[in-house]
């Protein structure tokens, strides 16, 4: 995961997001989103990500976690987060919502309309081609 992170964040700005087996999606342009808003967004991000891949009853597929991902690096690039930074602020808080029995029920529900919000915002699932 963190190597990911690392990566995504020294990519910065590219326009596409590549999962573990190389599928790209289109990111949405977060660039001019005002700080609390990003801060919100990614904190969003990141409990929806730990809950989808955590939670079998709540599972998305490979272009809404890549979707997911990239711009919540993305947004990390933007509030100049480095990979611990990251991690800490964000991923910390959200694994620690495993501890919480309802947390999957509760939180899972909303990674849909999570993804119907980047998707809305220029974001894509559907594997582009990879630029070489």
């Amino acid at each position: 995961m963190k190597t990911i992170i690392a990566a995504a964040l020294m990519a910065g700005l590219a326009s596409a997001a590549f999962a573990d087996g190389g599928m790209a999606v289109q990111l949405p342009d977060v660039s001019a989103m005002p700080e609390a808003e990003a801060k919100e967004l990614i904190a969003q991000l990141a409990q929806v990500n730990v809950i989808t891949s955590n939670c079998p009853d709540h599972a998305i597929g490979n272009g809404e976690w890549t979707l997911i991902t990239g711009t919540g690096d993305r947004l990390a690039a933007r509030l100049g987060l480095d990979a611990q930074s990251y991690d800490r602020t964000y991923f910390a808080p959200a694994f620690k919502l495993l501890d919480d029995p309802g947390a999957c029920d509760r939180i899972g529900p909303t990674a849909g309309p999570l993804i119907d919000r980047l998707v809305g915002m220029g974001g894509g699932t559907t594997p582009i081609a990879q630029s070489q």
